[in-house]
């Protein structure tokens, strides 16, 4: 493994092989694998697991790292293309981010979607950037449009909990006060889609999941047995579910523009996971979310404190899958 960018890099078999290589690690633990090493964690936005379980990670396995937010105790540094560096920014990532590569073995980084422009955040633009400025191995912790950290953690979990591959899998939109980026949804849908499960989309109008996203997700369910349709049909998306994904983001319609994505989610405080939901579904079905997730606004309590949310088992295998990635990219 040089890179780990997206589960679409990976065929599917290397994907289950690397899950297995995962609780390999967790059954017998090497604690002087990555004894040396070193992780570099750059993290242009605010994190919680991402920054936290690969810290301990690379821990466990007897490396250590570094984290850097820029402008917090750091220079700020600038992304754009032929800035005219006259303001809050006094470094350029052109410059900090081989210089950061230099210090370490591996290099993590978090840079989310500017959230303005759709077809420039599906093109990954500011990712591609720091791909090739970075000579060694990059690690995404989440982009404009991917987080695979998280789907590996979710392919993990679902087989922890033994749902079946070929089960119904409901990637849901639930309410939020703003507009949140797609990175965690198109990650999602697609490792479902690969794992081989029937996926529904399910939201509201206006909030269709961009057909770039759709297409690689849609390719990847016929490759490996599965199928992939979308629908506002609450009822009908959930009947027969064995896991419904809740998840938030922003309006595709009105991308860029919050003042008409906030009219368009005003309508739309019902999209509120509650126990009614899971009416139709498979009798004890479980509830997901990658988290953070605000409490009676996206997922009720009720459903959160009960039996079926597997959030917790979702944060923690985080950390299991990401130690085999570290393994795989530096032992």
């Amino acid at each position: 493994m040089k890179n780990f960018l997206s589960l679409a890099d990976f065929s599917r078999q290397e994907i289950v092989d690397l899950l297995a290589f995962a609780q390999s690690l967790k059954d017998k633990p090497q604690p002087r694998a990555l004894a040396g090493k070193i992780l570099g964690l750059v993290f242009f936005n605010s994190s919680l697991r991402t920054l936290a379980s690969f810290q301990a990670g690379m821990a466990r396995l007897g490396g250590s790292s570094f984290v850097i937010t820029p402008g917090q105790g750091t220079w700020q540094l600038e992304t754009r293309l032929h800035a005219v560096m006259n303001g809050a920014s006094a470094e350029h990532i052109r410059e900090g981010i081989p210089v950061l590569a230099s210090y370490c073995d591996a290099l993590g980084v978090r840079a989310f979607a500017e959230g303005k422009d759709l077809a420039a955040d599906l093109g990954e633009s500011l990712f591609a950037m720091i791909g090739n400025l970075c000579d060694k191995p990059l690690i995404n912790l989440e982009s404009a449009v991917n987080h695979p950290c998280q789907a590996l953690a979710d392919w993990r979990t679902m087989d922890e909990l033994e749902v079946p591959r070929q089960a119904k899998f409901v990637l849901s939109w639930v309410n939020h006060p703003k507009a949140l980026p797609l990175a965690v949804p198109a990650a999602t849908v697609h490792m479902a889609a690969m794992r081989g499960m029937e996926v529904v989309v399910l939201r509201p109008e206006g909030f269709a999941l961009p057909r770039q996203i759709m297409d690689g997700a849609r390719s990847a369910a016929e490759a490996a047995g599965g199928s992939l349709t979308e629908t506002s049909d609450r009822a009908r998306a959930l009947s027969g579910a064995s896991v419904l994904y809740a998840k938030e983001w922003g309006s595709t319609q009105y991308y860029g523009d919050a003042e008409a994505d906030s009219r368009l989610r005003a309508a739309l405080s019902d999209w509120c996971v509650r126990e009614p939901w899971f009416a139709g579904a498979v009798p004890g079905a479980k509830l997901m979310h990658c988290l953070p997730v605000r409490r009676n606004v996206a997922v009720a309590d009720e459903v959160l404190d009960g039996p079926r949310a597997a959030v917790k088992l979702e944060a923690f295998n985080r950390l299991v899958v990401q130690m085999a990635v570290l393994h795989r990219l530096l032992a």
